[in-house]
């Protein structure tokens, strides 16, 4: 069985969202030097206004520079596909990211790190910048909702 969704267009806003979030995240760790650097200020005398100050520039630097680097992918031109209306096909072989009936990109299962369950949708990461979210409304049915669900458990991703 193939599931054929209706066309689908990623706005840049939902992107960039979708993007930040999955790096928080993936980049968990990161979090941990502002808080190593604001717990070392309490053992320093005088230092604690300094590790405040230091901790929240990492922290306001950190969000800037990846927020940046999301928008920057909205705005190149190689880019500008991701974010055009596009319809997928998809079977146990492959995800099929289609423009129009006669231009398609295949996307196999292996190129898949992780999906992510959300409450009305799946996020197909492939890397920390690259994912295919597909919501729940631009399929047909519940049906095939369900099929994509049996499919991913098969492959061992939910």
């Amino acid at each position: 069985m193939i599931v054929k969704t209706k066309k689908y267009k990623l706005e840049t806003k939902t992107y960039i969202w979708l993007a930040f979030k999955n790096i928080l995240v993936d980049l968990w760790w990161v979090w941990l030097i502002p808080a190593a650097i604001l717990i070392g200020s309490f053992f320093i005398e005088g230092a604690l206004g300094w590790g405040i100050g230091i901790s929240i520039t990492l922290i306001v630097l950190y969000i800037l520079f990846w927020l940046i680097q999301f928008t920057g992918i909205t705005q190149m031109e190689q880019n500008k596909i991701l974010f055009e209306k596009l319809s997928y096909e998809i079977d146990s072989r492959q995800i099929l990211i289609k423009l129009n009936s006669k231009q398609g990109m295949p996307v196999t299962w292996d190129k898949i790190q992780k999906v992510k369950q959300g409450k009305d949708e799946y996020l197909f990461i492939l890397s920390k910048a690259q994912f295919i979210h597909l919501p729940y409304k631009i399929f047909k049915s519940d049906n095939e909702v369900k099929f994509i669900e049996t499919i991913l458990k098969r492959k061992n991703f939910l």
